[in-house]
């Protein structure tokens, strides 16, 4: 039975860390001998985009290349999903020419869509909803600084987005503390906010939900930020400019976090607005190892759901 990676909650703490562990792995491995081992040879991820992307495209095609495999670029204008061509039909079209499917997409229902008409894994690249990849490379990040322990303390400051959702889902599932403050009106999902709850219950894990960011940052081992208007809120961003720039992640905040604080984004970063350049390049900095990051876990998902490791 095929498997889909579509949202953080659907895998147990357990299976998590699995992939986590495999992603050290395959990381350690690449890095020591120059190569993984061909695992994908033959396979070939269709990659379906409707918002551009520097590090999901790149990630992928290499993390498919990395081991022996190919990644097809599928542009918006050549499939239109869900306008020149039901979804329904673009997944099982694309079922009998690929061995998996990567979608990135504006609205969350697209990607469920295909996965539900699909008879090759998909995987969720990106959505209005969430960013389950972007969480596995950002725990992926934070493992290397502090190892496994439990009860780190993860705040993100600024809009409750997808990547605040995704992040929020993997703190709950390997037992750490997940702080949010971001400005009234710009909450995380409630539906998500309950499933984390529910994981909390379970692991242990603290939830707090804040406006003040400086009371948020007490305390952090992590500070994670990102863009204040996404894509497909264009529209909203003179606005957003007037709201956010009291949850700027500049020297200040991160001197109210505790000495070894880790600053976190999963780019592109809007400099000046949500991050400053000091703290971008400065010493607490983990950006682009984060970055780099995504290449090893999403190898690590790929085997997974490939089921060769």
């Amino acid at each position: 039975m095929k498997r889909d990676f579509l949202h953080i909650v659907d895998f147990s703490s357990e299976e998590i860390q699995e992939l986590l562990d495999l992603a050290v792995r395959l990381k350690k491995e690449y890095q020591e001998k120059g190569e993984n081992p061909p695992l994908l040879k033959g396979k070939v991820l269709g990659m379906i985009f409707q918002k551009p992307s520097l590090r999901t495209r790149v990630s992928f095609d290499m993390a498919m290349r990395h081991l022996g495999g190919d990644a097809l670029y599928l542009s918006p204008q050549e499939i239109g999903l869900g306008k020149r061509e039901a979804i329904s039909d673009v997944a099982r079209v694309l079922s009998g020419y690929v061995h998996a499917i990567m979608a990135r997409v504006f609205d969350h229902e697209h990607v469920l869509e295909l996965a539900r008409w699909a008879s090759v894994p998909v995987i969720n690249g990106l959505s209005d909803y969430n960013h389950p990849c972007q969480a596995m490379a950002d725990a992926l990040t934070i493992q290397e600084v502090f190892g496994k322990q439990k009860g780190l303390n993860i705040t993100f400051v600024g809009d409750g987005n997808n990547v605040a959702v995704s992040l929020m889902h993997i703190c709950v599932r390997l037992g750490w503390n997940f702080t949010i403050a971001n400005p009234e009106g710009y909450d995380l999902n409630p539906r998500a906010v309950a499933q984390a709850q529910e994981i909390a219950a379970q692991t242990g894990s603290r939830l707090r939900f804040l406006r003040d960011p400086h009371e948020a940052v007490r305390d952090a081992d992590v500070i994670y930020t990102d863009t204040w208007t996404s894509m497909g809120q264009e529209e909203e961003a003179a606005q957003r400019e007037k709201v956010f720039p009291p949850y700027q992640v500049n020297a200040q905040l991160v001197s109210e976090a505790r000495p070894h604080v880790i600053v976190m984004h999963c780019l592109p970063a809007h400099r000046g607005q949500e991050l400053t350049d000091e703290v971008a390049d400065g010493p607490h900095s983990v950006i682009f190892p984060q970055a780099h990051n995504r290449l090893h876990a999403q190898k690590a998902i790929l085997a997974r759901l490939f089921n060769v490791l």
